[in-house]
């Protein structure tokens, strides 16, 4: 499910305005949340980047759900509007992920469709379960809102919905970063430990160059970003720290390693650095690329982005 939830960071262009996360969706996210992807799904038709993108990076995981979506009546081209993919930390399951979709599909038409394969549903609490393909189970929340995933992972969500564990809203950090992106057409925010994995992987050998870096980590608290292709290719990194300094330091390292790279990048690959900036605002390390479609597609063919994507 990881790398399904990044390749739809990379396969989804924006319309005009995005959908939130839907309140039923939101109920059943878990407080131990570790990331949390809203996508606009609409607009992957709308887009050449985007459907070469999907061509170039769509995971067989990804393939399978659409196949499990279109067992049960759903056509992802057609019927779909919104999915949003929650993860989310348990003490003995490791992690979970839930997917959510929204859409013009009826859950009365689906239900009917899988009466007449005579498909049955088992109850579970409140909710009624059914099995999709590829080994997925589904609810459905309201008539055009249904929520997938692994039976242990769904069931985890439906508990925290029916408050037999605690819920988002009770987690202020994560809800605060949700705040402030998720009026955008693609967003994602991600709690303290996996920011702090992936400024790991970011900063590479350089990480192990900065005095103290252990406790420069600890003061990395959670991040937050948006992705577009509304004018070319937009992507904004925001990740919040417990101060001025920490960001500052952050990023004078960030631009160091970007300078590294560009030494021995190609040519695309240097014009894919110099698209991006690394700044601090307060609190706030800020990274933000931009590019047009066709040096995007250009840097889809190099070793830096099947690295990136794989």
């Amino acid at each position: 499910m990881k790398k399904m939830c990044f390749a739809v960071l990379l396969l989804c262009a924006t319309a005009g305005f995005a959908m939130p996360i839907a309140s039923s969706a939101r109920a059943m996210v878990p407080s131990e949340l570790q990331q949390l992807i809203g996508v606009d799904y609409r607009a992957l038709k709308d887009s050449p980047t985007a459907q070469a993108l999907k061509d170039k990076v769509m995971p067989q995981n990804l393939k399978d759900l659409e196949t499990a979506l279109k067992g049960i009546g759903i056509s992802s081209d057609r019927d779909l509007d919104q999915l949003d993919f929650a993860s989310f930390r348990t003490e003995k399951k490791g992690i979970q992920t839930i997917g959510v979709a929204q859409g013009s599909f009826s859950a009365k038409a689906v239900l009917k469709k899988m009466k007449l394969k005579k498909i049955s549903g088992v109850k579970y609490g409140t909710a009624t379960i059914y099995p999709m393909d590829s080994g997925l189970v589904m609810t459905f929340l309201d008539d055009n809102t249904l929520a997938f995933g692994e039976e242990a992972s769904l069931k985890s969500a439906l508990d925290t919905r029916d408050g037999k564990r605690p819920s988002l809203d009770s987690n202020p950090v994560m809800s605060e970063q949700m705040a402030a992106v998720d009026s955008g057409p693609l967003w994602s925010v991600l709690d303290q430990q996996g920011t702090q994995a992936i400024m790991m992987s970011a900063m590479g050998d350089a990480a192990g160059k900065v005095g103290d870096y252990d406790s420069l980590k600890k003061r990395i608290q959670a991040s937050r970003y948006t992705m577009s292709f509304q004018t070319g290719v937009n992507f904004d990194l925001t990740v919040q720290t417990a101060d001025s300094m920490t960001a500052a330091t952050l990023s004078t390292v960030l631009k160091g390693v970007i300078l590294y790279k560009k030494m021995g990048a190609s040519k695309d690959e240097k014009t894919a650095y110099d698209s991006a900036t690394v700044d601090s605002d307060g609190s706030n390390l800020q990274l933000h690329f931009k590019s047009d479609d066709q040096k995007f597609q250009a840097l889809m063919s190099t070793p830096l982005f099947a690295a990136v994507s794989h």
